[in-house]
């Protein structure tokens, strides 16, 4: 039976027997870092979940991909924010673990994934868009992000890129190509607080739409809220990470509007195949 909420104490009395070995040739996660216990945040233990791996903010996202995506999909654990569940998509093994709203929690879930032997990411969400050409529902595959966050600075000095991994912004476009999904490459906006993308919310709404007027005219695609600690995490831990997703918002001009709910059934798609691509590579 799949560990609902499960405590801390309840996470450390289950051990399974086999492990998926992290193998990172030189990097800094060696030796004791891959742990045999259930990680205290996500209550995944080594050996539980694929080393390839979904990340979608949402908890009810990482379920419904898990139902709709996966064969013989599995729950692994609930806890918090933190739902993961494996399964198989044309015949590789595949994991999805939510990681909430933000950078702190994203991190988290990073870091412990790592920890259990998870080698490969790829975050499937939504953005905003701030390329005017942008409309909800468009795909948008990041190479790289902008580093307006906090989480990212605790493990890098600012002028450290947030860059995607290549061969997962490679393997992204043509599974995109391949199922015929038009999407759009380039730098994507990570942010802390969700509604300063609403000028009109913060305390200085003309020094904010300015911002974002420098932000487009730098050619900066779209906004969300956890692909940049994601990128230089996964530099400083030696593992791939890659950032797709799906428009929610017109473009944000004098004001961002969010525009109906998010369709991810090309996106999850996309991910997945760009996945299956990253398991022999």
């Amino acid at each position: 039976m799949p560990r609902q909420h499960a405590s801390h104490d309840q996470c450390q009395r289950r051990v399974p027997e086999k492990r998926f070995l992290l193998e990172l040739h030189g990097g800094p996660l060696v030796g004791d870092w891959v742990t045999r216990e259930p990680e205290y945040h996500i209550a995944i233990a080594p050996g539980e979940i694929p080393p390839l791996v979904l990340l979608p903010g949402d908890p009810d996202r990482a379920r419904l991909i898990a139902e709709g995506f996966f064969k013989d999909s599995q729950e692994i654990a609930r806890h918090r924010e933190y739902w993961s569940y494996r399964g198989k998509y044309e015949g590789v093994s595949v994991g999805v673990c939510s990681t909430g709203i933000g950078c702190p929690s994203a991190a988290i879930a990073l870091e412990e994934l790592i920890k259990v032997g998870c080698t490969t990411f790829i975050r499937v969400g939504t953005a905003g868009a701030i390329e005017p050409s942008l409309k909800a529902g468009d795909l948008v595959i990041f190479t790289g992000a902008v580093r307006d966050e906090g989480t990212s600075r605790q493990y890098a000095p600012i002028e450290f890129p947030a860059v995607a991994d290549p061969g997962i912004v490679r393997a992204l476009a043509d599974s995109a190509k391949a199922r015929g999904v038009k999407y759009r490459m380039g730098i994507g906006h990570t942010k802390d607080a969700f509604y300063s993308e609403f000028p009109e919310m913060v305390t200085d709404p003309e020094r904010m739409r300015n911002y974002w007027q420098t932000l487009r005219r730098a050619n900066v695609i779209a906004t969300e809220m956890e692909s940049a600690a994601l990128f230089v995490l996964g530099q400083v831990r030696q593992v791939r990470v890659g950032t797709a997703c799906v428009i929610v918002g017109e473009s944000i001009d004098k004001e961002a509007k969010i525009v109906g709910k998010p369709k991810i059934d090309n996106l999850t798609l996309v991910a997945l195949d760009a996945l299956k691509k990253m398991a022999n590579r």
